[in-house]
């Protein structure tokens, strides 16, 4: 039997043919470009410092003896290194050094305005490491995919040092002022994620609300970090919205939760309820067994997207007669939802499509799922609420006007159309 056995040239060493990808791939047109960046970013630095000092590097006074020439207030002395990290790679310049001269005799160290105190970073490179981190990277996984970029300069706790300075603009969007926004629908729900809280992971809800302006635009009015989706959850949360000026809407989309039912009736009483028609489905099913799934599912759906609310309302009653002989839970289901199951058909025919469900957070709430499975557990529950809403601010994810947005300015008729079984 003859042995077939596979070995290294034995005319080069072991350890050379342990080469990691990519580490031989010199790149002169990128070794040039760090270079003049380099070149470039000192000679800012310089122009700036001449411009501080009112003369240029080895400038010398046009008078006599030691006496300053006017306009010069202060002097330079010497340089220090600093290692820069951009979108051009991890390089290192020098800095110059200079003492100004106040109007009280005393003097100070100058500082540049192009680039800040202890900065490592540009901004540039802050906004590429943040975006792979909203793109659904997890912080190691953003230092091996950015380590050909940044040289291996970029580490997990930088990721986090990063992200942590989306805050302050997250601050300012939860304080905004809600008074000018054109709000005039609002679409509500919750989801669920995990966190860690005291060092254990823990299931909190965020209570999305989106509002849809009077020209069809979605936008994001607030996302909240609660421990459920309770009446008192749900009412802190539409308080903080009228608080900052948000006007009464003129329908609201909701999934039937019980509280968040409590809370809107204690602060928009009258104000026209949709129920999600894609949880009542769910609803329904639950109540039957799988054998019958099929035929709930035909029926229901030739009563909701019938296409006139005469047609609506006949099959509604066809459809509790049918089920309350075949199988009374069902029927019974339908019933506890109400005439808000129907509430679109109130509203032109162009803007059913939109009005039935809460889709619209649904898809929000997949994609923001589906860009943090990476990480399983958020840090905290703050990262979670703000995480979702850099998603949106960021241009990660964008959203359209909704379907027929033209005619929003309709209101609802005054009396439901009478869709009693």
């Amino acid at each position: 039997m003859n042995k077939s056995i596979t070995t290294p040239d034995s005319l080069q060493p072991a350890t050379e043919l342990a080469v990691d990808l990519f580490d031989n791939w010199f790149d002169p047109i990128e070794t040039e470009v760090r270079a003049r960046s380099r070149q470039f970013i000192e000679e800012l630095l310089r122009s700036e410092l001449d411009a501080a000092l009112s003369r240029p590097r080895y400038g010398r006074s046009q008078m006599a003896g030691n006496e300053a020439k006017a306009g010069v207030t202060g002097h330079r002395h010497g340089s220090r290194t600093r290692r820069l990290t951009g979108t051009f790679g991890p390089i290192e310049i020098a800095v110059p050094r200079a003492r100004l001269d106040d109007a009280e005799g005393k003097t100070t160290e100058w500082k540049s305005g192009a680039l800040r105190a202890y900065q490592r970073r540009t901004l540039a490179a802050d906004v590429l490491i943040a975006g792979s981190y909203l793109a659904g990277t997890n912080t190691r996984r953003v230092r091996r995919a950015l380590a050909a970029l940044f040289g291996g300069t970029v580490g997990k706790d930088t990721v986090s040092r990063t992200w942590r300075k989306v805050k302050s603009d997250w601050d300012a969007w939860n304080s905004r002022s809600l008074a000018e926004e054109p709000i005039v629908r609002l679409i509500l729900d919750g989801t669920v994620v995990r966190v860690r809280l005291d060092r254990k992971a823990t299931s909190i809800s965020l209570l999305v609300v989106l509002g849809v302006r009077a020209d069809g635009q979605k936008v994001l009015l607030a996302i909240k970090s609660m421990g459920g989706e309770s009446a008192e959850a749900w009412r802190t949360v539409l308080g903080d919205l009228i608080k900052r000026g948000l006007r009464r809407p003129e329908f609201l989309i909701v999934d039937g939760a019980p509280g968040l039912d409590k809370a809107i009736a204690a602060v928009w009483d009258g104000v026209p309820v949709q129920r999600c028609t894609v949880h009542k489905h769910r609803n329904l099913l639950a109540h039957a067994p799988e054998r019958l799934h099929e035929e709930i599912t035909a029926d229901y759906n030739d009563m909701i997207y019938a296409t006139t609310p005469e047609e609506i309302a006949a099959r509604r009653k066809a459809f509790i007669r049918k089920w309350l002989l075949k199988h009374r839970a069902v029927a019974e289901s339908l019933e506890e939802a109400g005439d808000r199951l129907f509430t679109f058909a109130r509203m032109p025919p162009s803007q059913w499509r939109s009005l039935r469900t809460t889709n619209a957070i649904e898809r929000l709430h997949e994609e923001f799922k589906r860009r943090i499975k990476t990480q399983t557990v958020l840090p905290s529950a703050d990262t979670a609420a703000m995480l979702f809403w850099a998603l949106l601010a960021s241009g990660q994810i964008n959203m359209r006007k909704v379907d027929g947005w033209q005619t929003l300015a309709t209101k609802p008729i005054d009396q439901p159309i009478d869709l009693a079984a």
